[in-house]
């Protein structure tokens, strides 16, 4: 089952307490493409970038066995640049700049053979660039849309009428806190179920997952790891690795989603060990497979 993966391409800049990397591969798209591709299914990548994006990080991308089709370059124009800079402790992330360049104006129109697609992740972008994907593609099996809160707070008219049109959406806690003005999480998924998704997933960071339908709770815990050295692009990589898991099964029951949550964890857990998709290129499915287990044996009682 084909997954198209809709996001950011990114040179990113990034400061942790131990080091600082200039113009490394990032990007919401970047991180959940190469999440996903780990299922052995068919991944699709739409976004842009600049003449300026080296070619290096095409041939990493390809590797993956990342279909490129949907990947425009424009040629004299700069990339989709990002900085930040991490605290101590990991917990806050200040962002130094943001240089929109080339994705300021971009309407991807999708390929034919990507309008077809089963699974259809719409990772961190604007809502109306996200509708517009969903209204190219001809009745996917599971729309999953990711936001922040600089949509919420700036295009709140548009993002509400793209949530209506997906079956679940994907958020962080700060980010479900501000959409509904809830400081219970449980009591925020409700209300953004209100809005038409059939399910909210809220990434608590490394408190891990939760999942809240109209009839069901589940809790993904998340992979204790002893050191972080970069948490850019895990919650990126945890809806990756989710939409590959369920395309991979070719279901979106609630037990699928339950085990494809574990597997987002897994592979989120990896991603915070190195700088950019470093660690993912080293990383083998048994790997994958050996760390779920583990979380299977944490959580058993």
């Amino acid at each position: 089952m084909a997954i198209t993966v809709v996001g950011t391409v990114t040179l990113d800049t990034v400061e942790t307490p131990q080091k600082r990397v200039e113009d490394v591969l990032g990007g919401s798209g970047v991180y959940a493409a190469i999440a996903a591709s780990f299922f052995g299914q068919p991944v699709r990548l739409v976004g842009i970038v600049g003449d300026d994006f080296p070619q290096e990080y095409i041939d990493i991308l390809q590797s993956s066995g990342i279909d490129l089709e949907g990947l425009t370059q424009v040629e004299n124009a700069k990339s989709f640049r990002w900085g930040g800079r991490y605290s101590e402790d990991f917990n806050v992330r200040d962002t130094l700049f943001t240089e929109l360049n080339v994705i300021a104006d971009f309407h991807p129109v999708l390929p034919d053979a990507y309008k077809d697609t089963s699974f259809l992740f719409l990772a961190n972008d604007p809502p109306q660039l996200q509708l517009s994907i969903i209204e190219q593609t001809s009745d996917p099996k599971l729309v999953v849309c990711d936001t922040m809160d600089f949509w919420i707070n700036e295009e709140r008219e548009a993002l509400e009428k793209t949530i209506e049109r997906v079956d679940i959406l994907i958020l962080n806690d700060s980010e479900a806190r501000l959409l509904t003005g809830e400081s219970n999480l449980i009591q925020a998924a409700r209300e953004i179920l209100c809005y038409g998704p059939e399910r909210v997933i809220i990434k608590k960071g490394e408190h891990g997952a939760i999942s809240i339908t109209e009839s069901s709770y589940f809790s993904a815990p998340a992979y204790p790891l002893k050191k972080v050295i970069d948490p850019t692009g895990a919650g990126d990589s945890f809806a990756g690795g989710f939409m590959g898991y369920l395309a991979s099964v070719n279901d979106v029951s609630d037990r699928s989603i339950r085990k494809a949550m574990i597997y987002g964890t897994v592979i989120a857990s990896f991603n915070i060990e190195d700088f950019s998709v470093n660690r993912q290129r080293t990383v083998h499915f048994r790997g994958i497979a050996v760390r779920y287990r583990e979380l299977q044996e944490a959580v058993r009682f």
